[in-house]
């Protein structure tokens, strides 16, 4: 059997909202100036929105340029926001702070982002675009050094890499532009940022891990458009991170956490600390009527203006949160995420009349020049700022958003997550609540929510640069953090009676997050992607 090849005039990695809006922007206008554009979407869970998580709350602006008519045309916007609240959580109390402007939510809608990413794949559909699920893209293709395709990864491979009856060959496939939207830490992202040193000339991405619940509450507890943030506990002062709540649907609530993964004590396991969460006496009578019926967990990008690396390289762009364009006081990226989709589009299309794959250096500044600029410049310094503590962070934010509005004479920087871990003989241990099974779950029972699909005689797709350094570094001077950030399991350390140690890769396991990726202190775990198809089946996360 041998490999078949496809040729597109622009190949889009990922069917998330960036890579669905650039594909609908390419179609539209291939059809307003009567020039016909093949285009391909590669998705590399089982169907659109199966990889998709987000808490979410949506700025519809983009899609406003994108669909003008998408009220019309039954777009899953369905719950208006009618209420924010911010607020201050202590071990037993709560206190109600002032909304920050950026956090203000009238004219946005809560939604299931993996519901808007399937309609907007319906409609790219009903423009003639080409969408691939289960094409899980393993490889950048090149040719005299330019980013010709990209290869689809083979399936039917065993673990110890012989083919299996169920072999099937992968497939090249060839264009005169790429667009990299694989989301947040995409790992042919991370091969571009070295092969052409994209990130030379900015600071390195910052990133959190978030966690999120889906639940059914009951009626006379759900307030529909209710949407809530807090901050503090149970983190410390010098610990990012905060809840939110999102009310939507019928009796439907989004409960979520997100942890810094700058954060420095080893110890630190951001799944109890959201269990933990939950114990609140403002949280845990939301939820003890409730039914738990979904969760996930994913990275996302931190870093923000300063960190966005260089956008284009010779053959194709970055866009979405492939690139990093969250605006972290808002907590929102989707909007923007579309946005940069767009502009990637109408940046590339007159170029497109060309046989040769091109370098299209005008997005950057496109996208540069554009409202994604002016919010992310505007609020470059909030999230650094908050490696401070929180109540410098919080007064930093306030003196940013209400005397400088953004613009202050500076320009605070990041650093990378997985140096900021301290060593464990240099942190205090902490021992997190047992479970409740009503309100509080054990980790296993969770994952078994995600719907995850994995056949465990692949190869490994978790891959370790030197396995002794899981034992002579991580375990032996961090205590083994990866079995503590990982939300899903699949990390253990397995003791044997000579005392000697082993990592287990439980790769069944994973469901994407890429926080193993980002946080391991020595940088030697490195995720790839398995058999297109596998991971989670998320729903409505």
């Amino acid at each position: 059997m041998t490999r078949e090849a496809l040729e597109f005039d622009v190949v889009i990695v990922g069917a998330g909202p960036s890579g669905l809006s650039a594909a609908i922007r390419l179609a539209q206008l291939g059809i307003s100036e009567n020039q016909p554009i093949s285009i391909c979407v590669l998705e590399k869970g089982a169907e659109v929105g199966a990889h998709i998580l987000s808490g979410a709350v949506f700025e519809p602006r983009a899609l406003d340029e994108l669909i003008p008519e998408w009220k019309t045309k039954n777009a899953p916007l369905l719950t208006p926001v009618t209420m924010d609240q911010f607020l201050l959580l202590t071990e037993k109390k709560s206190y109600q702070l002032p909304t920050p402007p950026q956090m203000h939510n009238a004219g946005n809608y809560i939604i299931s982002l993996g519901k808007l990413c399937r309609w907007l794949a319906e409609y790219a559909e009903s423009l003639g675009i080409n969408i691939f699920p289960t094409f899980a893209a393993t490889e950048i293709l090149y040719e005299n050094n330019q980013a010709r395709g990209v290869a689809i990864g083979e399936k039917g491979i065993d673990k110890f890499g012989n083919k299996t009856l169920l072999y099937q060959p992968g497939i090249d496939i060839f264009s005169k532009q790429i667009f990299i939207a694989e989301g947040c830490r995409g790992s042919l992202a991370e091969t571009l940022f070295e092969r052409f040193d994209l990130r030379k000339e900015c600071d390195p991405q910052t990133y959190g891990i978030g966690i999120k619940e889906l639940w059914e509450i009951p009626e006379n507890l759900h307030r529909s458009g209710q949407v809530t943030h807090s901050v503090g506990w149970p983190l410390t002062n010098k610990t990012y991170g905060g809840s939110f709540a999102y009310h939507f649907e019928k009796n439907l609530l989004a409960i979520g956490f997100v942890v810094g993964l700058d954060y420095q004590n080893p110890y630190l396991n951001p799944y109890e600390e959201f269990q933990k969460f939950k114990m609140h006496p403002s949280i845990y009578p939301l939820l003890m009527q409730g039914t738990r019926i979904g969760y996930g967990a994913r990275a996302l990008n931190e870093g923000g203006w300063q960190s966005i690396p260089k956008l284009s390289f010779p053959g194709g762009l970055l866009i979405g949160c492939a690139a990093g364009f969250l605006n972290v006081p808002k907590i929102k990226g989707i909007h923007t995420a579309m946005k940069s989709g767009m502009i990637a589009a109408e940046s590339v299309f007159s170029s497109l009349k060309n046989t040769s794959v091109f370098e299209c250096s005008t997005y950057e500044k496109n996208l540069k020049d554009s409202w994604i600029g002016e919010e992310l410049y505007q609020a470059r310094n909030i999230r650094p700022a908050m490696r401070w503590g929180l109540w410098s962070g919080l007064a930093y934010a306030a003196l940013d958003t209400y005397i400088f509005r953004g613009r202050a004479p500076w320009t605070l920087h990041n650093h990378a997550d997985y140096k900021q871990l301290q060593l464990a003989s240099h942190s205090k241990k902490i021992i997190y609540p047992k479970h409740d099974n009503k309100v509080t779950f054990d980790l296993m029972s969770s994952v078994f929510l995600t719907n995850s699909i994995h056949d465990e005689n692949q190869v490994c797709h978790l891959k370790l640069k030197n396995p002794a350094t899981a034992i002579l570094v991580n375990y032996q001077k961090y205590a083994s953090p990866e079995t503590r950030y990982c939300p899903a399991g699949v990390y253990e350390i397995t003791s044997f009676e000579n005392g000697n140690h082993q990592l287990q890769i439980n790769a069944a396991n994973c469901i994407q997050c890429k926080a193993c990726d980002i946080k391991d202190p020595t940088q030697n775990i490195v995720w790839t992607p398995p058999e297109g198809g596998c991971g989670p089946q998320y729903g409505m996360m």
